[in-house]
């Protein structure tokens, strides 16, 4: 007994030109030529570069609106200490 093949219908056939077709369409000779290759090192040190400047980001927007405010005590603030230690 011979194994089941896959076949195709014309329609099938058809429809995956068009869309071969149409990719071909999209696709932009001119800036093909254009696109640069990066080897490996080049690739390494521009990933590097991305997640310092996340990091810079995101370090930035957590400090926001955290720096401290130091204040002098207020006179309510002490004598009410006072007071509550000439009670006991």
């Amino acid at each position: 007994m011979a194994a089941p093949s896959v076949r195709t219908t014309d329609s099938a056939t058809a429809e995956i030109r068009d869309i071969e077709k149409g990719l071909d369409r999209m696709e932009n000779k001119a800036l093909a030529s254009q696109r640069v290759v990066l080897d490996e090192e080049k690739t390494a040190n521009l990933q590097k570069l991305a997640l310092g400047a996340k990091l810079d980001r995101a370090l930035e927007r957590r400090m926001v609106g955290q720096d401290a405010v130091m204040r002098k005590r207020g006179a309510s603030v002490a004598a009410s200490g006072d007071a509550e230690k000439e009670k006991a």
